[in-house]
Formats: structure tokens, sequence, C-alpha cells
């Protein structure tokens, strides 16, 4: 009786939409959550003064160890946009591009491409106050501009599935169309490059890689997927193609997009390893192919994952070590295979 007292308590407290516009989940963990954030508050607020000194005086983000320390325990929300754009070379790139944007948006006219991106405008966030029709504003609009502008500027991509979520978030973030529009560029152009293209064969690759680092760090679990002929992109293709958007916690994610913007893609790597391995007796319980996959759903749910200050440390400790070496030869070897596979 005490504990559902307490639960309701922290309903009462817990507003159910959270800052980025969110609806909380009829099943979400109100008394958990409360008590998570009333220490993580504390972190916050000492590291939102460290960082206010950091970047006092409003010069340009550099690249430093200091600055990757920082971001690795993670950025404010009120610098998010600034450290992004300075750390992904976005904000060089806009600076070099004055009018491009607006250029590009007022570009020839492309059926096909409006209609794909239309298509997903009420399937994004359907679930965030901020992108329903009614809203005042309603960023659907928005969402749809960057899209819009992102196709006619990489034609080679036009629009894919899965870039909806990730303009979304930037745009719920930057609240900025044209630095929107330039972090999806860093994001799809330079840091997950081919992950959206017409054959997605960068996606594909590193679900391989994932798959090979999982063989040598957790050979159990890879023995698993074996034994039951299950292929990667099954259980994670949703994990690469989002950057875990709708898979973990929004303050999660964010947290892990600091990193990803800072420190490239085998962040990615990082995080899926880490999910795998704290889990790794959860999903060897799995006797069939789907069982297994409602394993993977599980793992990315509940504390573990809610309590991101602990787990982005975990996920530079848990998954060991990771060079960009051993990534690239991973990626070369994977792309060959899956090029000679056709």
């Amino acid at each position: 009786m005490e504990s559902a007292g307490r639960a309701q308590a922290a309903r009462d407290r817990v507003p159910r939409i959270d800052p980025y516009g969110f609806e909380r989940p009829e099943d979400f963990d109100y008394a958990a959550y409360e008590e998570f954030f009333s220490t993580y508050l504390t972190i916050l607020t000492r590291r939102a003064i460290k960082w206010s000194r950091l970047l006092k005086g409003g010069a340009g983000v550099q690249k430093s160890v200091t600055l990757k320390r920082y971001i690795r325990k993670g950025v404010p929300l009120e610098h998010r946009a600034r450290v992004w754009m300075g750390v992904s070379g976005a904000q060089a790139q806009m600076d070099q591009n004055p009018g491009y944007y607006l250029h590009l948006l007022q570009g020839e006219k492309d059926d096909s491409l409006e209609e794909a991106i239309r298509t997903d405008m009420n399937r994004t966030f359907p679930d965030n106050v901020r992108f329903r029709k009614g809203s005042d504003p309603c960023l659907q609009r928005t969402l749809y501009n960057v899209l819009l502008a992102y196709g006619h500027h990489n034609r080679g991509v036009g629009y894919c599935q899965g870039m909806n979520f990730l303009a979304g978030y930037l745009i719920l973030v930057t609240r900025s169309e044209e630095e929107s529009f330039w972090l999806l560029d860093a994001l799809v152009g330079r840091i997950l490059p081919d992950y959206y293209s017409p054959s997605m064969l960068g996606l594909k690759t590193d679900q391989e890689v994932l798959g090979e680092l999982v063989r040598t760090k957790l050979p159990a679990v890879a023995a698993l997927m074996d034994s039951h002929g299950l292929l990667w992109t099954l259980v994670v293709s949703r994990w690469f193609i989002c950057l875990f958007v709708d898979v973990l916690p929004v303050e999660t994610v964010l947290r892990i997009w600091d990193c990803l913007f800072n420190e490239g893609s085998k962040i990615i790597f990082r995080v899926a390893l880490t999910l795998i391995k704290e889990h790794q007796a959860l999903i060897l319980e799995a006797t069939s192919v789907p069982d297994i996959c409602e394993k993977f759903k599980d793992i990315t749910r509940g504390s573990f994952v809610t309590e991101c200050h602990t787990f982005m440390r975990k996920i530079f400790s848990e998954p060991g070590s990771l060079s960009r070496a051993s990534i690239a030869r991973l990626r070369e070897r994977c792309r060959a295979r899956l090029l000679a596979q056709g």
C-alpha cells in the first residue's frame, strides 16, 4: 500500500509530458524515474556550471581532450545545439554556405520526393504533442522543410525512412530549421556514410560488424544467433537506422548523440555491445527466433537504460577496446563479403 502511495505521489510530481514534448507511456515507472532524476538533477546542475565556464565568451566550439571528457559526461540542453554544430562540422558548413538552405527549399519540384516525405509526416512521433497537426506551432512543417531541403541537397539519398526520426530529434534540440538541416547533413553525409543510400550498404556493413564484434567479445550470444540462423539485421536494424530513437529513452538517446557527433559512428557499437553484454544471461535464456527477438526488445527497457548517466559510463568501459583502426578493418572485410554475396 505504501509503495502504491509513493508511486501515485511520483505521478503527481513528474509531468505526463516530458521536456521534449513526448507523452510518457501508460506503463511508465514514475517512482523509479523520480528516484533516478532527483540524483541526476544534482549532476546536471554541477555539469551546467562547468559547461558555462568552458563556453564563456561565445567563441566557436573547438575539439579537445577536455571537451571530449565534458561531452562524455553529458551536454546541458541549453548548450547542445551549439556543441553539436561545432564538433560535427555543421557550423563550419553553414557559415561557408550562407543562403544555401533557403535556396534548396526553393528548388525544382520533385513530386516523388515530396510524396515520400508527406507519407511519413503523421507517422513521425505520434506520441509527441509538438508534432501533432493541432499544436501551435506544429513542427510537422519544419520537419517537412528540413527533409525536403536534404532531398534536394543529396539526390543520391533523397529521402529514406528513418531520416524523419533523426530530423525530428534535431529540430527538438536546435529549434532551428537550418541548423537541423546541417546536422542531418553531418549525420547522413559524414558520420553514417551509406546508411541511407538506396543500397544501404553502410548500414548492412555495420550490422555485420556488430555481429563480428559480438563473436569476439560475447561468443555465447553469437553461438545462439548462429544456432537459430538469425541475422543481426532482424534484431538491431532499428538501433542503427534510427540511432536508438524510439528504442531508448529520450535523454539517453541525446546523451548517445552528444558522443556520436563528437566521436563518430563507433559510439553505436559501444551502445549495442553494452546493451547485449549487460543482458547476456537474459538473451541466452531464449529458445526460439521469436523469443530472441523479444529479448532484444526487452533489453532496451527498464532502469538500466533510463539511468542515462550510469549507462553512458558503462558504454566506455563494458565493451573494452574498440579502436577506429579495428572498426575500419572489420568494415572492409564485411563490406567485401556483402558485395561478393551480391
